[in-house]
């Protein structure tokens, strides 16, 4: 349930989790936006109820290519080109492209064949744009975004300016499938959304730091992540994958690497269903993770919420709401007030895992409850069974 949103300032005031130490304010874009300071160390198929049937998962050795998966490209035949202030790079065709330098106002703009795979390196490249994205990508099959053994930066400090009928509102803004991979570094800094993709975005590897004022990452059909370092930190969404003209798609799976979300509204929204596989996050926000179908198998996960740590919501006519916890290490730090730590507009399933609660109301679900296995502990105390929206004192207190 969505209920009066805070912003991140607020959430420093009513929360002190394990996951989160001292605050600090951003600078540039957000500059203004105080937020938690995270320290971070490197670290099945979903079950739709309503039907009774098993959804295949997407994470799925085929679901990532061997070039998706590789975090060095292969530079015979690459074409180099230095970024200069006002330049442009217009790419038409598959290739490798190296970027390199230090530009304001530049922007490579790919406009290839529907079968065309381009790979932009970035090898120790900056570009800092007005009010139009970095990288534009109108047409490809895919584009990988690689960064070599370096840092990179890509900014946008002004309000995004429309292509024709397009709204061009990320500093990354593509129209078909981003692969983000490598072994350096890159920084997004945006007035809108960090990086955009109208089809799926794939993260297999590098350091990706994303500060923005809109959305960090933001896909229409799916975001998936199988390793790498990701922060972020939002005036909105961390993670949003959803398409406002068909609700059975938007979907999002992390299977691995290491994530730190900060956002005023949601850490991880998806239309139909989140997919936690493993990995090592630190989600702080209004709720953390939000979704119709929220499934979490392994990893390990500190949360600090303001509205609702997890969230199963009626987002989706493809999936009944329901939170499953079949393995993973979760901690969930709730806020003071009308908030839950497991919120669920349908069923919810606790089948393996470790679950520590910090919360005045645990659990508030609509449907059927179920403890199968693992380890829930509420407010210091192992618990046996799954109380329904039991209200009492907060940390430490009754519940």
């Amino acid at each position: 349930m969505k209920k009066t949103k805070q912003i991140l300032a607020t959430l420093m005031l009513t929360l002190g989790v394990t996951a989160c130490g001292a605050e600090t304010t951003l600078q540039g874009t957000a500059q203004n936006m105080t937020v938690p300071e995270t320290t971070l160390s490197q670290a099945q198929p979903l079950t739709n109820t309503q039907t009774g049937t098993i959804v295949a998962a997407q994470t799925d050795s085929g679901s990532f290519t061997e070039r998706d998966l590789a975090q060095e490209a292969d530079l015979t035949g690459a074409v180099y080109e230095t970024v200069t202030d006002g330049g442009a790079l217009s790419v038409t065709k598959d290739g490798v492209y190296v970027l390199s330098g230090s530009a304001k106002d530049y922007t490579v703009t790919v406009e290839a064949g529907d079968e065309d795979k381009v790979q932009i390196v970035l090898d120790g490249v900056t570009i800092t744009n007005t009010d139009f994205p970095a990288i534009y990508v109108k047409n490809a099959d895919k584009v990988f975004l690689t960064t070599t053994d370096s840092e990179n930066s890509l900014s946008v400090t002004g309000t995004f300016r429309a292509d024709g009928d397009t709204n061009t509102d990320a500093v990354i803004f593509s129209r078909d499938d981003v692969i983000l991979n490598g072994t350096g570094t890159l920084t997004v800094n945006s007035t809108g959304n960090g990086i955009s993709s109208k089809d799926e975005i794939k993260m297999t590897g590098g350091t990706l730091a994303i500060e923005c004022t809109g959305d960090g990452l933001e896909a229409n059909e799916s975001i998936q992540m199988a390793d790498g370092s990701l922060s972020i930190r939002s005036y909105k969404d961390g993670m949003h994958a959803e398409y406002d003209e068909d609700n059975s798609t938007g979907f999002i799976v992390i299977s691995g690497g290491v994530l730190e979300i900060a956002a005023a509204d949601d850490s991880i929204h998806a239309t139909t269903y989140v997919q936690i596989d493993g990995g090592t996050m630190a989600l702080a926000g209004a709720e953390c993770i939000e979704g119709t179908y929220i499934q979490i198998n392994d990893g390990s996960i500190n949360m600090a919420a303001s509205d609702d740590g997890i969230n199963a919501a009626n987002k989706s006519s493809s999936y009944y709401p329901t939170v499953e916890i079949n393995g993973g290490s979760l901690t969930i730090q709730m806020g003071q007030g009308d908030t839950d730590a497991v919120d669920s507009n349908g069923d919810l399933m606790i089948n393996g895992g470790t679950l520590d609660i910090w919360a005045q109301s645990p659990f508030d679900y609509d449907g059927n409850a179920s403890y199968n296995g693992g380890t829930v502990i509420v407010n210091g105390q192992e618990v046996s069974s799954l109380q329904n929206q039991q209200m009492g004192g907060g940390r430490g207190g009754r519940w």
